[in-house]
């Protein structure tokens, strides 16, 4: 059940460490990668901005304990708060569990309940419980008190952002996991004249890879001022 409810909700290939510009998050991505070995922690909460990578490290996380054949579940509630929170029900049997946008619990104490209960069944089955959201546990809006110390059990680590070079490179760092060069010229005229967050501009250099395969074009300005009108 748990491996059909992770493969229907896109775990990413794309998604990996090694596609990951680490920035000023070294010491986040050190605690991530050990939370699949024995000694490392058991409960890990990332937390920071829209956009900033927060979805991707989760993701990572699921693909290496994968890689280690343990069995993974990530739940995006953005995906998964629509359902019953049954769901989260016999999750401590997964070696690593992952649940992303966990500020949408807002306002539902039938979830916030659900969760707390999760926490404490993961920890007794010896089991790994990693959560991100916008906000740290003391900044979110919960209506159950216990639920944010259990939140606290762990280390708490705001994802940095990246600066301009930094998200030049992850620019390219994805052209070449998709098969293409992007030029320097192209990727800073892209950070400086359209969205600045990564997920925007990833979707943009999507588009661009299709329409120049579809076109038979190099990736230049002129061309790239064209395509994205």
């Amino acid at each position: 059940m748990y491996t059909q409810l992770t493969l229907d909700l896109q775990l990413r290939e794309s998604h990996t460490f090694e596609n990951f510009v680490v920035g000023d998050n070294a010491l986040l991505l050190q605690l991530l990668q050990q939370a699949t070995d024995a000694k490392g922690e058991k409960q890990l909460f990332i937390w920071g901005e829209q956009f900033i990578g927060k979805s991707h490290l989760l993701q990572a996380v699921c693909q290496l304990a994968n890689e280690k054949n343990f069995t993974v579940s990530y739940l995006p509630f953005k995906q998964v708060i629509d359902y019953t929170s049954e769901v989260l029900d016999g999750l401590e049997q997964i070696d690593l569990v992952c649940i992303d946008d966990l500020q949408l619990v807002a306002n539902k104490p039938v979830w916030q309940e659900k969760i707390f209960d999760l926490i404490n069944r993961m920890r007794e089955a010896n089991k790994c419980l990693l959560f991100a959201a916008n906000l740290p546990p003391n900044e979110l809006t919960l209506q159950l008190e216990d639920l944010r110390s259990r939140l606290n059990w762990g280390p708490v680590i705001k994802v940095n952002d990246l600066n301009d070079h930094e998200k030049q490179q992850a620019l390219q760092l994805r052209a070449r996991s998709r098969g293409f060069e992007l030029p320097d010229q192209v990727a800073s005229f892209m950070l400086n004249n359209y969205a600045r967050d990564l997920s925007g501009l990833f979707e943009k250099l999507e588009a661009l890879d299709k329409i120049s395969l579809q076109q038979q074009r190099r990736l230049t300005v002129p061309f790239v001022k064209t395509a994205l009108k």
